[in-house]
């Protein structure tokens, strides 16, 4: 029990510094806000910031290393028959639902806005989720050729993950400039992945 204790406020701690810096960075902009400025506002130590998070970018990709292991899982635990796009498919919804529920944005619209914006416009930022989005694909790709050893190799994995990710970020990038709602945002992202699962005939 106590060690449940300790993890739940750890994790209330995570989230409260997370949230109060995206707050910031959206009112005082990313590289003017200091870690500093996060620690005071969140009423944390500076050094309980970084118990937390190993640098101020960190603080936007919390929870991502967990997610992109929850994709492999999903990947590596292909269930008999299941065809690539019916496991894509499944792969794609238990990441939304997991951001949706357990992100630091999930109950704050605006937060999400905030962080979404801040990923996709600071180029500190952009070049972090880039990096980590290629690693994803490459792993992604590599577990994609282990379960359809007869259906993909590594460039046809590579070039499936490609389309599928990027029609995904390029259709959130113009959803955002469009500025559309938060369920028009979503719904972009998901047309954006039936369009490169399914193809445009469809």
């Amino acid at each position: 029990m106590d060690e449940s204790r300790r993890e739940r406020k750890k994790r209330q701690t995570r989230r409260l510094i997370a949230e109060t810096a995206i707050r910031l960075f959206g009112e005082r902009g990313y590289e003017q806000t200091t870690v500093a400025e996060i620690a005071a506002a969140a009423d944390v130590a500076t050094k309980t910031f970084f118990n937390h998070f190993p640098s101020k970018e960190d603080v936007l990709f919390t929870g991502t290393r967990e997610r992109n292991a929850v994709l492999l899982a999903v990947i590596a635990g292909r269930r008999p028959g299941e065809s690539l796009p019916d496991l894509l498919t499944r792969m794609y919804e238990k990441l939304l639902a997991d951001y949706r529920a357990e992100g630091v944005e999930a109950e704050d619209p605006e937060l999400m806005k905030t962080y979404t914006r801040l990923v996709m416009t600071v180029p500190a930022l952009q070049a972090k989720a880039l990096y980590m989005s290629f690693e994803l694909q490459k792993e992604i790709a590599e577990t994609l050729v282990k379960v359809y050893p007869d259906e993909l190799d590594p460039v046809g994995a590579a070039a499936v993950v490609g389309s599928v990710i990027g029609a995904v970020q390029g259709a959130a990038l113009a959803s955002m400039d469009l500025g559309e709602p938060e369920e028009r945002f979503w719904a972009s992202m998901r047309r954006g992945f039936d369009l490169a699962l399914r193809g445009l005939s469809r």
